[in-house]
């Protein structure tokens, strides 16, 4: 898949303010400061896309961005933008709201084809990461893992990492699905995520949505 052009949609407080759920979505979630906005923009060959800050907890809303949206260009999708989590800097109600906010997003999204959860692949397995793993799980909302800032250690600090992760998984999962390893800053692990997005892409069809738990 080739990427010819993506802009920003809107962003949503609510899931009913969202655009018509008519193409394939991706969403992109993990934990505050995790790479998330430079990984975006460099999926989508785009510095500017999604806002970088080194200030966590920056994403609020539900931001939507179409991907090959113009004419002559491959199937259109949408790539969402979610707000991490784990961010403790904020207020007990905001925690809550955004909660909610997200769940409902997961839950009630028929086109949502998978959730790409990004994982810090510099540091050892996080509970809270597996926490939420399990969380997609019992909403039976279909997920893939995404190891972030592969370049900021060594290949085999790296695989190591990645091993232990996998392995914790498997202390509660009977299946672990596809993961990719990636690194924003050369751009390692672009090619087989959207590979991949192009083979689900060629399955979805908005007349059948997804099933819910």
């Amino acid at each position: 898949m080739e990427i010819n052009n993506a802009s920003y949609v809107i962003s949503s407080a609510k899931v009913e303010q969202c655009p018509p759920p008519d193409k394939p979505e991706y969403a992109f979630i993990g934990r505050s400061n995790v790479g998330k906005s430079s990984l975006i923009n460099m999926i989508t060959n785009n510095a500017k896309l999604a806002k970088v800050s080194k200030t966590p907890g920056k994403t609020t809303l539900i931001n939507h961005f179409l991907i090959n949206g113009e004419r002559n260009a491959d199937t259109p999708w949408y790539m969402v933008d979610l707000p991490g989590y784990g961010y403790a800097k904020r207020s007990q109600t905001q925690r809550v709201q955004w909660q909610k906010m997200l769940e409902a997003y997961f839950r009630t999204r028929e086109n949502l084809q998978t959730v790409f959860v990004l994982i810090d692949s510099r540091i050892s397995p996080q509970q809270i990461d597996l926490d939420f793993l399990v969380s997609l799980g019992e909403w039976g909302i279909p997920f893939n893992m995404i190891f972030t800032k592969a370049d900021k250690n060594t290949q085999s600090e790296t695989a190591k990492n990645v091993k232990n992760f996998v392995s914790r998984m498997k202390e509660q999962w009977e299946y672990i699905p596809r993961y990719f390893v990636t690194s924003a800053v050369k751009a390692l692990g672009r090619k087989d995520l959207l590979s991949y997005i192009d083979e689900v892409n060629l399955n979805f069809n908005p007349d059948e949505p997804r099933i819910f738990l």
